[in-house]
């Protein structure tokens, strides 16, 4: 699954900020110059609110229930995850509903402990961010763990789908056993690569971190009277739309005994624009997703779907006999298929590579501003020692004595990355044969050096390239193998290997940052992510097992869960090893029309300012739509129109509590799939098939039952 790595992270900022803009109005200061010359500072500081409050040392930070909690909303946010997963890819931040619910659950405890005088430990926000760190730990592997994309993508059904590349030895089928191990020595590296540097990144360079900054605001701002209460109807408010959206897909369900039936194929504009994918197919998660994300992306999407599939497979459809063979099967990658997913992908290239290069670009030059401006007195504090102290505020002195306090050594962390380093370029080729010992020693003798970069480029954009790094892998390791030697099995599991590094280690950075600005230990941050993370290697490949077992369509096109990523994933990989052989007539020029112009809109972007850009669309969503269609697009769009509708009327409602609504409708209908699995795996059939025909159909239909 692509997931658009870098749109979520644009999607995070955006919902974190709504729920937390009491806390940045709290985090202001102002000085006053009094009659004499001196000056009196007059702080409004979070630090100065919880200053009377004593920071529990890292141990207490670390409580049972807070993992309780977190085991428990790490399956809930499993389910979503993977369900976005294997039907459009596009998956929204999940920050403030776990930072949310883990207050909520905790809150509600110590309240009914305090009542029956049974407390003994009060709820903190160290506390809270080590819930909220955990959990999108866990769930977050649901999307690293590639099992919409990459790890999906090496298996029998996904490959069948075309006819290159579908030997033996470029197929893994899935298996919880070997998923497990998989994840278990590839998921913890990423954190060990760039633990030494935290120091580095948070306090001497000072990266912003938008994503991680805005959650640890929002759990500021929730440990505050005024902040709590609001918390308490935000939490209500995702209740009331958990409930609805649970029920709705409970009620929907009754409707699917059958291929194309119930709401889910409701011909919203027509039969012929349902044929082009067009229709809206009342999925509340959808509906929620486009509630949380920007209106910019949401737009794009639409765009997309119509430049797509309103106007060139209706013309590319048209050259059948021409362009490629009249008889050539749907799926296969000399049909339209073929112009489906590799202009898509073309796009998804144009638009990573143009991004790789600006970040990487901005990290080098950041990188070399800072050294070069440094003052020369300065301490860096690599050594353990602290920067001086006098020329900060009070807020910054006190989250930087904290950060400084509980020191994680880096003879520990070197240690552990070579030790894993060491299992995992042993194991793993017990696992796939195809990816050799030295194709994953060349792998991580690189990563640390890539996980800094997507580190440190996170911390100035907020735009995760893990994707992009996946990919590159997928190319060279993929293109060292050859085709011969199950190249594309190999380049698949590369990029499994370099996207869970890569990417634990901006999440493990953001964290560090939340938790530098709610005082939380770097100690009790490392060691919530590891539990998560170990979680979320168990927790996921069982999720995905019970979707590939109830779900006996899974990956198939059209189906309740296509899984579109996976077979995009597989073909890159294909086109890495075995070049544009697979590609029909003037694919391959259109191809390079959309590579060049997603680069070209990007700069475009860029080079028009912040303002003006907000009008021009985004390749990466626009590209979304090509292989998988638009009809979630409408959803997102209806989402986009609710919450637009809703600011129109009241603006500091819509921003307190959208949010929230967006996360009820995606949980409760995320949190739907568990039982519907069940009830596959038992065998418990939909009862009734709703479709609909054309007038024509239905009279022939008619004739031959009256017959």
């Amino acid at each position: 699954m692509e997931r658009t790595t870098r749109r979520r992270e644009e999607t995070d900022a955006a919902d974190n900020g709504a729920f937390a803009g009491e806390a940045f109005s709290i985090e202001t200061e102002h000085n006053k110059t009094n009659s004499s010359g001196g000056e009196e500072e007059e702080f409004k500081s979070v630090e100065r609110i919880f200053e009377s409050k004593e920071v529990p040392p890292w141990q207490s930070q670390l409580t049972l229930r807070a993992f309780f909690v977190s085991f428990v909303l790490s399956i809930m946010f499993t389910f979503i995850v993977m369900k976005l997963n294997l039907t459009t890819g596009l998956i929204p931040s999940l920050n403030v509903s776990a930072g949310l619910l883990g207050f909520f659950f905790i809150k509600t405890w110590t309240k009914f402990l305090s009542k029956s005088g049974l407390l003994k430990q009060p709820f903190t926000r160290q506390e809270n961010t080590v819930i909220q760190t955990c959990v999108v730990a866990s769930s977050g592997i649901a999307f690293s763990g590639g099992f919409g994309s990459y790890l999906f993508g090496m298996s029998e059904v996904i490959a069948k789908q075309s006819t290159e590349a579908n030997n033996a030895q470029n197929i893994k089928n899935p298996s919880l056993v070997w998923m497990i191990g998989f994840l278990l020595v590839v998921s913890f590296l990423g954190l060990f690569s760039v633990v030494p540097l935290r120091k580095v990144m948070i306090i001497d360079f000072k990266l912003i971190y938008p994503s991680g900054t805005a959650t640890a605001h929002l759990i500021n701002s929730f440990h505050t009277p005024k902040g709590a209460k609001l918390a308490k109807k935000q939490v209500r408010a995702l209740g009331k739309f958990f409930s609805f959206s649970f029920l709705w897909g409970f009620f929907q369900w009754f409707f699917t005994a059958g291929d194309d039936c119930g709401f889910v194929s409701f011909p919203t504009f027509g039969l012929k624009a349902y044929k082009n994918k067009f229709f809206f197919d009342f999925s509340a998660t959808y509906v929620g997703v486009g509630m949380i994300c920007p209106y910019l992306v949401n737009i794009s999407l639409l765009l997309g779907g119509i430049l797509s599939w309103g106007i060139m497979w209706p013309l590319i459809q048209d050259r059948k006999g021409q362009w490629y063979p009249a008889d050539t099967k749907p799926s296969s990658l000399h049909g339209l298929q073929g112009y489906r997913i590799f202009i898509g992908i073309a796009m998804i290239l144009g638009d990573g590579l143009y991004n790789f290069l600006k970040v990487f670009g901005r990290t080098l030059f950041g990188l070399y501003h800072q050294i070069r401006n440094k003052d020369l007195d300065t301490v860096l504090p690599v050594d353990g020692r602290s920067p001086p102290l006098n020329s900060l505020s009070y807020d910054d002195q006190r989250r930087t004595q904290l950060f400084l306090k509980d020191q994680i050594p880096t003879w520990f962390a070197i240690v552990g990355y070579i030790t894993i380093a060491i299992i995992s370029a042993a194991t793993i080729p017990h696992i796939f044969h195809q990816l050799k010992w030295y194709y994953i020693v060349v792998i991580y003798i690189f990563a640390p050096t890539l996980g800094f970069c997507n580190a440190y480029g996170c911390g100035l954009t907020d735009w995760s390239l893990a994707s992009t790094y996946g990919k590159l892998a997928i190319f060279i390791i993929g293109a060292w193998a050859g085709a011969s030697h199950g190249g594309v099995l190999a380049g698949l599991a590369a990029c499994g290997v370099m996207m869970n590094i890569v990417s634990t280690a901006s999440d493990l950075m953001q964290d560090f940052k939340t938790g530098y600005l709610t005082l939380a230990s770097p100690r009790s941050m490392f060691v919530s992510q590891v539990i998560g993370t170990a979680m979320g290697c168990v927790i996921s490949p069982c999720v995905f097992w019970l979707f590939y077992k109830a779900f006996h369509d899974l990956g198939i096109p059209d189906s309740q869960y296509p899984a579109p990523y996976a077979s995009i994933y597989r073909n890159i990989s294909i086109l890495g090893v075995e070049g544009f052989s697979a590609l029909p007539e003037h694919c391959l020029t259109l191809c390079y029309v959309f590579f060049i112009a997603a680069a070209v809109v990007n700069a475009i972007r860029d080079v028009v300012g912040k303002e003006r850009a907000k009008f021009i669309p985004l390749p990466m969503a626009m590209a979304i739509p090509f292989y998988i269609g638009s009809y979630f697009t409408i959803d997102m769009c209806v989402g986009s129109l609710i919450l637009f509708v809703w600011q129109k009327i009241n603006k500091a409602k819509a921003d307190a509590f959208a949010p929230a609504v967006a996360s009820g409708l995606i949980c409760g209908d995320g949190v739907w799939t568990l039982p519907s699995s069940i009830l596959a795996l038992a065998g418990v059939n939909p009862p009734i098939c709703m479709k609909f025909l054309s007038r024509g159909t239905n009279a022939r239909v008619d004739t031959f039952l009256s017959s």
